[in-house]
């Protein structure tokens, strides 16, 4: 039994001393780690209760995210062309000076023409020029400027017109605002004729002049902002 354990001791000495001395390194052993560190001598254990006194270290700030920059909206094409019209040639005088103030310049164009009317609102004859005169002077009292005289001879003679229309339902609402202004012995009827006609055009109209030129056309009920068409 104690030759056993002889044989056993000397059998661990003898591997202790090939793997100590004789047994090749081991590549992934680093066997010289000091050597290696940088100024080692000046590495020390720091016992627990040094350690317990050192300041905290707080975290370094987190740098604020930069807040996304909304892009600007994009402004709202210019409409090519906006006509405005049709007017009778007095109302035009009148739809100029409301566009003076805008100071179109080289925008503005202004177009004569004819249309066709089938429908106008009018006074009945007054018998002779003197009754005609004496209604239109009661016309100005009331704020009613646009007419004319019928002078030709005929039926319609000495009756006052106060304005030709397409459509009827145009009529209807012209008749609608003399009423209101005081007019009471107006009415509508058919008559088909050519009448002179005025039309404005506006070019390079942003949302601000639409807005005013819609602002301006409320005053004229009988003309309309629509796009351009082609004039001679």
């Amino acid at each position: 039994m104690r030759l056993a354990f002889l044989l056993l001791l000397a059998a661990n000495l003898a591997f202790f001393a090939w793997a100590r001395f004789l047994a090749p390194p081991d590549p992934a052993v680093d066997r010289a780690p000091l050597a290696r560190q940088l100024e080692p001598q000046k590495l020390r254990i720091v016992p627990e209760r040094e350690l317990a006194q050192l300041p905290s270290v707080a975290p370094a700030p987190e740098k604020p995210k930069p807040k996304p920059v909304a892009a600007p909206a994009p402004e709202a094409a210019p409409v090519a062309c906006v006509e405005w019209g049709s007017f009778s040639p007095a109302d035009a005088s009148r739809a100029a000076q409301r566009l003076e103030p805008l100071a179109l310049g080289a925008r503005l164009a202004q177009y004569r023409g004819e249309e066709i009317a089938s429908w106008w609102v009018h006074m009945p004859p007054q018998g002779n020029r003197a009754g005609a005169l004496k209604k239109a002077a009661e016309l100005k009292q009331l704020g009613v400027f646009d007419y004319f005289i019928v002078q030709d001879n005929g039926a319609l003679r000495w009756s006052l017109s106060l304005g030709v229309f397409r459509s009827e339902d145009a009529a209807k609402a012209h008749l609608e605002a003399l009423r209101d202004k005081g007019v009471r012995s107006a009415v509508i009827g058919r008559r088909e004729t050519r009448v002179p006609k005025v039309w404005f055009q506006v070019r390079e109209v942003d949302a601000p002049l639409q807005a005013r030129l819609e602002a301006a056309a409320r005053d004229f009920e009988s003309a309309t902002l629509h796009e351009c068409v082609a004039r001679g």
